[in-house]
């Protein structure tokens, strides 16, 4: 006798009475809301609905539609307006710079050529920062994009890039002038077609 009482006392707890507890939790929430305004309940599921949509997707992916709209020109392969200006050195740091001084941007045209690169910089690398400027889904624009990336005798670490426009060509020496590239910042020019010397001196002719 006395081992069967605890065991129905168990069974009485193990019981889902907590079940019927639950709905007197319930109601005295519903009192209280009642109290304050039986439009709270309502407002409550509202919120519940609102929270749990909330939960999918939908919004975030309309604001990536966004921002990929914004960027449409420039695909993730490529390096971002925002980490060009990080890392592009203000016209006063450039005047610190022996390489900037006497920089001049030269006649425009579709071709730019870049000097002043680190060692270790790669044709890649250069695609990365100047591919942002050629539209990729174009044939004529991509077959047009060339890089000549120079690596050994006197031409080393210097490059010409073959850009698709005038336009993409001012774009590209505008924004990446400057930019600091495996810690040595790239001066980037129209490229010349004529020898450098000629054009200095048909300058002090015209002055």
């Amino acid at each position: 006798d006395v081992f069967e009482q605890p065991q129905h006392v168990g069974h009485k707890k193990i019981e889902f009475h907590i079940s019927t507890d639950i709905p007197a939790v319930l109601q005295i929430n519903s009192e209280k809301q009642e109290k304050n305004g039986k439009n709270l309940y309502a407002t409550t599921e509202e919120i519940n609905n609102t929270g749990f949509g909330r939960i999918f997707p939908a919004p975030s992916s309309n604001d990536k539609m966004e921002t990929e709209e914004e960027e449409d020109e420039i695909p993730s392969e490529f390096i971002s307006r925002r980490d060009l200006e990080k890392n592009r050195l203000s016209r006063d740091e450039m005047e610190k710079f022996s390489v900037f001084k006497n920089y001049e941007p030269g006649d425009p045209n579709c071709r730019i050529y870049v000097k002043n690169l680190a060692k270790q910089v790669q044709e890649k690398d250069l695609k990365f920062i100047f591919g942002r400027y050629v539209d990729f889904q174009s044939e004529v624009e991509r077959n047009m994009f060339d890089i000549r990336l120079m690596k050994e005798g006197r031409m080393k670490g210097q490059a010409f890039i073959g850009l698709p426009n005038e336009k993409a060509a001012a774009k590209a020496l505008k924004e990446a002038n400057g930019y600091v590239l495996f810690e040595k910042p790239m001066v980037v020019q129209f490229a010349r077609s004529a020898r450098p010397k000629q054009d200095a001196n048909e300058g002090k002719r015209k002055k």
